[in-house]
């Protein structure tokens, strides 16, 4: 099952990177300024997203986890649970784009011996991130992609909402955002 994710997303990123167009935008993304990434490393659950193709089983419970590996790179584990009740897993690799402190990244769910093929490569820009690493926002340069990240299943409504007034600054369509059900298990 992992091994048709990983083919789809590799080529969910290959249409990212033939698509003519982003939401319309002619300002840039902007990231933050730097990334602490072992601070970012470890838990993250997904708070909402723009509804993606590659994530379409996904019913419930999405949540990444970011580890480092040896050779510098990281290892990302997504999962979820489907409608069927079973949990989902996808394998991937995040590699950082410049400075030590970038926070542009790229991820890779293609198999290893596909990684020298850049289209496999996804952006993952971090755009917004509280001074604590709780709350985060990922999307791309395009902003086809976007997701709310909490080192949390639940976020205090609050701060959702200033997180979306913080991405609509940037011309994000927040209305396109599906919350994302984080159901806990007794």
């Amino acid at each position: 099952m992992s091994k048709i994710y990983s083919l789809l997303f590799s080529a969910c990123i290959l249409l990212f990177h033939f698509s003519a167009y982003g939401q319309g935008s002619d300002a840039p993304v902007k990231t933050i300024p730097s990334l602490d990434v072992p601070r970012y490393l470890g838990t993250w659950y997904e708070i909402a997203k723009y509804p993606n193709w590659f994530q379409k089983k996904c019913a419930s419970n999405t949540k990444a986890v970011y580890s480092a590996r040896a050779d510098g790179t990281l290892k990302v584990l997504n999962s979820c649970k489907t409608a069927e009740g079973d949990i989902s897993e996808a394998e991937g690799t995040a590699r950082q784009i410049g400075a030590k402190d970038s926070p542009k990244l790229e991820v890779r769910f293609a198999p290893a011996w596909l990684a020298f093929i850049p289209l496999v490569w996804g952006d993952y820009w971090v755009i917004d991130l509280d001074a604590q690493y709780q709350v985060a926002v990922v999307s791309d340069p395009r902003r086809e992609y976007l997701w709310i990240l909490s080192r949390t299943p639940e976020l205090d409504k609050k701060v959702y909402e200033d997180t979306l007034a913080r991405i609509q600054t940037q011309q994000f369509d927040v209305r396109k955002l599906e919350l994302t059900t984080q159901a806990t298990t007794k």
